[in-house]
């Protein structure tokens, strides 16, 4: 089984993971349609190749302008004056910085799209910045600031306009879905840091333009990619404080240690002083993680690299790894327990698929609608079968047992719902072997469009199984009753075959 291992040696954050994923092999080209498509207005994309620490990696920018600028990356305004750095690392963007009163800055960026900027700015701190890039087009900007560079205005959105917005951008239902989760655990979060209601909640940096084209992006590449399993280990994590639009606070900041602590993130404190781990690379974590163990055994498939922005002592890289689990067949757990693990079939063609799991749990106290939403957050939490009857508990008190079918590496997830969404305090988890019929999904051509089909095989025998949504898409054009376009589809998949 292939899994995405996100290793957060250097922290992670939205920029970070979508450069990571394009390195990896995500769409460059489906990306740019998306991200052209989000109703907003104030940025632009940039993707290239940087170095960090000598590393080839990519990088992948959200240039806003000036009025939407928001300092971000800007070390000057995140740590004060006193923030002295030489950025030797950077050699694909070649910055050096010495920052204090009356310096002068100079940036040379080199970039893949051949499109040159070139920028003078006048501070009244008598501070003037040059970039150089490289793309086809010329950009002269001169403005004057007020007091310090960072005093630009900010956009405040709640979650009722981001969520607009990602309604709005053409992606699939998935992509939607997921970019969603990852706003609704940021919402969470800042509202726990404030006291508040999720509604009420006015997000300053999350809410501005970079951070929501950050989090579609990611959300994007990952429904690009297929990927359903994520491993993440644990977040590495600085020291020290950051300036933010609330002021200065300790690293990590209220907003990234409430998801830490609601969604159970191993983290490991270096002995570095900087913000590694963003709120949104944090929430990132919170919605794609699947488990945090990595198999003893893997094949590594694929390597991609995403470059940070902000300069530490640790150079920011996220390593997004695409691996395979190995398993060995020299050991006695595969001998007793794993027999059939490298055969295709046996005794009656029937193939083996090895083990699954089975999570259980009684409960007394939860309405049949608190069930029926934990169900739907189960399937879409890749669930492989939800089911709950009714029981008879202690003391002959009336109940549901729930039971949730799922393989190994989604236990952590999906067991985090049940804790959420009900009143259980115990789960069980039961480890079994399975056996399947060797199946496949057709497409069959039929008088009312095309459906997909299940065909599964025992021996020489083959059982054809229209999918569901497939005929009660046809059956809602057409009005047509149920199992007469059942047997149509049927009928049409045995006739070409």
């Amino acid at each position: 089984m292939t899994s995405l291992y996100l290793e957060c040696n250097a922290g992670i954050s939205g920029d970070m993971t979508v450069a990571a994923l394009l390195d990896l092999g995500a769409d460059e080209k489906l990306l740019r349609n998306v991200l052209s498509s989000i109703p907003a207005e104030g940025f632009m994309v940039e993707i290239s190749r940087v170095k960090k620490g000598g590393i080839d990696c990519c990088d992948f920018c959200v240039v806003l302008d000036h009025e939407h600028e928001n300092h971000d990356h800007d070390m000057e305004y995140l740590h004060g004056h006193e923030h002295f750095h030489a950025c030797s690392e950077d050699v694909g963007h070649g910055h050096i910085h010495l920052h204090s009163e009356d310096v002068v800055h100079s940036h040379t960026h080199s970039h893949s799209e051949d499109v040159v900027h070139s920028h003078t700015h006048s501070h009244s701190e008598n501070v003037e910045h040059g970039h150089s890039h490289s793309e086809n087009a010329e950009h002269t900007h001169s403005h004057q600031e007020e007091a310090h560079h960072h005093a630009h205005h900010h956009e405040h959105r709640g979650i009722a306009e981001i969520t607009k917005i990602i309604e709005q951008t053409q992606m699939t239902e998935n992509a939607r879905s997921l970019a969603l989760k990852i706003f609704q655990i940021l919402a969470k979060a800042e509202a726990k840091a404030h006291a508040t209601d999720i509604n009420q909640v006015h997000f300053h940096e999350v809410g501005a333009i970079d951070s929501i084209v950050d989090i579609i992006a990611v959300a994007v590449c990952i429904d690009n990619m297929g990927i359903r399993n994520v491993i993440v280990p644990k977040l590495c994590e600085g020291t020290g404080t950051v300036r933010c639009q609330h002021g200065i606070l300790p690293i990590p900041v209220p907003a990234t240690a409430n998801i830490m602590e609601t969604y159970h993130l191993a983290v490991e404190i270096m002995d570095v002083q900087g913000e590694f781990v963003t709120p949104t690379g944090a929430a990132i974590v919170a919605a794609l993680r699947t488990s945090d163990q990595l198999p003893k055994q893997f094949i590594i498939q694929k390597t991609g690299l995403g470059a940070g922005k902000r300069t530490y002592e640790r150079p920011s890289i996220l390593r997004a790894v695409l691996i395979e689990e190995k398993h060995s067949d020299n050991t006695d757990e595969n001998v007793n327990t794993n027999k059939y693990k490298n055969k295709d079939t046996f005794v009656g063609d029937i193939s083996e698929e090895g083990f699954i799991f089975k999570l259980e749990t009684n409960i007394d106290d939860c309405s049949g609608e608190v069930l029926g939403y934990t169900m739907e957050r189960l399937f879409e939490a890749g669930a492989r079968d939800v089911h709950y009857f009714p029981v008879y508990m202690k003391k002959n008190r009336p109940g549901w047992q729930l039971n949730v079918i799922c393989e190994e590496e989604k236990i952590a997830q999906l067991e985090q719902i049940i804790f959420e969404e009900t009143t259980t305090i115990g789960i069980r988890r039961i480890r079994v072997e399975r056996s399947i019929l060797r199946r496949n999904v057709e497409e069959v051509q039929t008088p009312y469009g095309d459906a997909l089909v299940k065909i599964c095989h025992l021996g020489d025998e083959t059982k054809i199984y229209p999918e569901y949504e497939s005929v009660v898409k046809i059956c809602k054009e057409y009005k047509l009753p149920y199992q007469e376009i059942y047997d149509k589809v049927r009928d049409s998949y045995k006739t070409t075959h």
